[in-house]
């Protein structure tokens, strides 16, 4: 008997093998990273929100390269990853779509409403944490690259946000830089009533992180390395 294997089933075994691969490449070199020794926290919901979508693109490159695509990438290897290690999980959003309400119909209503939604789902999620996937730009400083955490003022949004940082600071960053806590002005961050951080993977204004935040391979990296950092935490 013949088993027929699709295309996409195949591509999904190669992309966890791939995560994985990384993953113990990982431990073997900094054996504090112990995410298969944590057990995931019961009834506990990862909201995995992929930053911006639809007419809202976010920041975008010199050569016109748009965040929401790269946010929307990472955050579903993120939640592929996080669900295939017993997590429960939800995405903001699964397309390039912005999830405003009808009625919106300017882009400032648009992204309004987007956010407004996106909070409400997190604070309707039972015991909720939020992982938000962004990209960020300094086209003022154009060599500045790199990854880096920001958290919100729920705790342990730091202690996850640090363990975060040190990771990506281990695996991806040439830098080391420090988690801090964001900016009251960003509207999702400051309106949920669960921890949360942001992920800034790397700046759309540097010509070198742009090149590789388009790779497919160092997205599903960032996604282990994130997934890692954050169910490290000492919670």
């Amino acid at each position: 008997m013949f088993v027929v294997i699709k295309k996409k089933d195949l591509l999904l075994g190669a992309a966890l093998f791939l995560t994985l691969s990384i993953y113990l490449s990982l431990t073997m070199l900094r054996p504090s990273i112990s995410v298969f020794s944590s057990q995931p926290e019961e009834n506990r919901t990862i909201v995995v929100d992929a930053g911006h979508g639809g007419e809202d693109g976010g920041a975008v490159s010199a050569d016109g390269v748009v965040e929401s695509h790269i946010n929307l990438a990472i955050a579903k290897d993120v939640d592929v990853l996080l669900t295939f290690l017993g997590e429960k999980t939800l995405m903001t959003r699964t397309e390039d779509i912005s999830i405003h309400s009808q009625g919106a119909e300017t882009l400032h209503q648009k992204k309004a409403s987007d956010l407004k939604n996106r909070v409400e789902l997190v604070n309707t999620s039972p015991n909720a944490i939020l992982l938000s996937i962004h990209q960020n730009s300094l086209p003022t400083a154009r060599s500045v690259r790199g990854a880096q955490v920001f958290y919100g003022k729920n705790e342990p949004s730091d202690v996850y946000a640090n363990s975060m940082q040190n990771a990506l600071n281990y695996a991806i960053n040439e830098k080391e830089k420090d988690a801090k806590a964001i900016p009251s002005r960003v509207y999702l961050m400051k309106n949920v009533t669960a921890p949360a951080v942001l992920v800034e993977c790397g700046f759309l204004s540097n010509g070198a992180d742009t090149e590789l935040l388009q790779q497919e391979n160092y997205q599903k990296k960032l996604a282990v390395v994130i997934v890692a950092g954050f169910l490290d935490a000492e919670i």
